[in-house]
């Protein structure tokens, strides 16, 4: 094995380049409407995401950098999947942040810098370059929050952030010190080594294994560590709570992989307790708090909550009386569920954008009212993220929970049986306030009688987007198969 391997960090490696030449080429461009700079983006984005795709489908699992990086099928699925994700952000958002000044250069290689983070946090394989992507995507998020310097909302919002954000980091590095501490290695392989040979203090492991996913717990969003999801989505402006919303889920999603499943399966005992005490929580706070929300980006980060605790389940139902032949189906589960929750986030928050115009805010659900008169289409592609949310058949977020649910039935387990009877009751009285949104688009009187209009690219896109959904939805094997083999693949080694 080459110590460094140069080919299986190529996309990271094109990526910082094209970054640091976005961020040069920006000093000369005059254009107000950023165009150069936003289409040298695009094109990095789906130039990154084409090689990861490419790699995916090689199906080899390559290690670089003296093994602290590995190249496997999930991380490059999960890294094309960030990529897609972004350039879908960047077309919603650039008619938005045109009309309120932060269409700047600052915009495009902040948001590519986070891109890289996300890249080298699903490729990681060692406690430090996990630490490493964590602190470069979050840094750059922090400042996007803030790019808006004189809006006293945004302003707060990343203060917030960057606060919770640090305490979380602090609350992760602690639990891998002490992981280090007990294994006297940084690297994942040999942890989970140290810990299946039984050569490690427990009472030290169960430690570190407590602050880890408190500090992993913190960046899914999950109750009780989810103080900062709604305040932060309220107070950010609309294009950056994407940007927070979306593609960082599924790094988050490839660490929670990477460290207690790669690293740490031996102590799944301990950690699916807490996964399953995190998920029943978040699923009781964010479905229940929803309920109470006018405003709808507040409502969507309640969602948020609830939704990560549907994922956890999946997380938390692998190893059952230290049988892991349940493994791979819950692990494919939940990174399903993931990918079609980032995808229909992408398509909620990107109807607030168009929606919003110089100087309004579309975010209360009211300003959804009478949506079907003022644009018929949109509403349908409206309705069909909210049903994916709320699990109503047949979209995608029907199947991934239903691919969840099915993961933790196959247990035959009393106690999963009784979780996925108490999620889907939970879930259930969760869908009013996605109905109430459908109620209100359809049945109330529009407050604005003013046509809808929006860029081509921001039209196709976003019904590009809806149809995914429902496709997904009715015919999801292809992606479940991809999800799969990234999955069992990635476990193998």
């Amino acid at each position: 094995m080459n110590n460094m391997n140069w080919l299986a960090v190529y996309p990271e490696i094109i990526l910082l380049a094209m970054t640091c030449v976005v961020a040069m080429v920006d000093l000369w461009v005059t254009d107000p409407a950023r165009r150069p700079t936003y289409w040298l983006t695009q094109l990095t984005l789906g130039l990154v995401g084409a090689i990861h795709l490419s790699y995916f489908h090689d199906g080899l699992t390559v290690y670089a950098m003296q093994g602290m990086v590995v190249a496997d099928p999930m991380g490059h699925l999960l890294a094309f999947f960030a990529c897609v994700a972004t350039i879908v952000t960047l077309v919603y958002a650039r008619p938005y942040a045109a009309s309120r000044e932060m269409l700047k250069g600052e915009l495009f290689t902040l948001t590519l810098f986070s891109m890289l983070g996300i890249s080298v946090m699903v490729s990681a394989n060692n406690f430090l370059v996990v630490y490493l992507g964590l602190e470069l995507m979050s840094l750059s998020l922090y400042a996007l929050v803030a790019l808006r310097r004189d809006n006293a909302n945004a302003t707060e919002a990343a203060m917030k952030y960057f606060v919770l954000g640090a305490l979380a980091s602090g609350f992760l590095l602690y639990g891998l010190s002490m992981m280090y501490g007990a294994t006297g290695s940084l690297s994942i392989p040999r942890v989970f080594e140290v810990i299946s040979l039984g050569e490690a203090n427990k009472s030290v492991l169960v430690f570190g294994v407590v602050f880890v996913v408190a500090g992993l717990a913190f960046k899914l969003g999950a109750a009780p560590f989810h103080m900062w999801v709604p305040d932060v989505y309220h107070g950010a402006p609309t294009a950056t709570t994407l940007l927070i919303g979306a593609a960082p889920k599924l790094a988050a999603f490839a660490i929670t992989i990477r460290l207690l499943v790669e690293g740490m399966i031996g102590l799944a005992v301990d950690w699916q307790q807490m996964l399953i005490v995190l998920a029943i929580a978040s699923l009781l706070v964010g479905n229940l708090a929803a309920i109470a929300q006018t405003n709808l980006k507040r409502m969507l980060a309640y969602s948020t909550i609830a939704q990560m605790g549907f994922m956890l389940l999946g997380l938390a139902s692998g190893v059952v009386n230290d049988n892991t032949l349940s493994a791979a189906n819950a692990y494919s589960s939940a990174m399903f569920y993931a990918v079609t929750y980032v995808m229909t986030t992408l398509g909620s928050f990107g109807m607030i954008l168009l929606l919003s115009r110089q100087g309004h805010e579309a975010e209360e659900i009211k300003d959804m009212a009478g949506l079907a008169k003022r644009s018929p289409w949109y509403a349908a592609v409206m309705t069909i993220f909210m049903l994916s949310l709320a699990g109503i058949p047949p979209t995608a977020g029907f199947y991934a929970k239903l691919s969840v649910l099915q993961a933790m039935i196959s247990t035959n387990n009393p106690l999963y049986l009784m979780l996925a009877i108490a999620a889907v009751v939970v879930s259930l009285i969760g869908a009013y306030y996605y109905l109430r949104v459908i109620k209100v688009m359809f049945f109330d009187e529009p407050t604005d009688s003013s046509p809808l209009g929006a860029p081509t690219d921001v039209r196709v896109v976003m019904s590009l987007n809806g149809v995914a959904v429902l496709v997904f939805g009715l015919l999801p094997g292809g992606l479940m198969a991809w999800c799969a083999q990234a999955i069992v693949k990635t476990l193998a080694t």
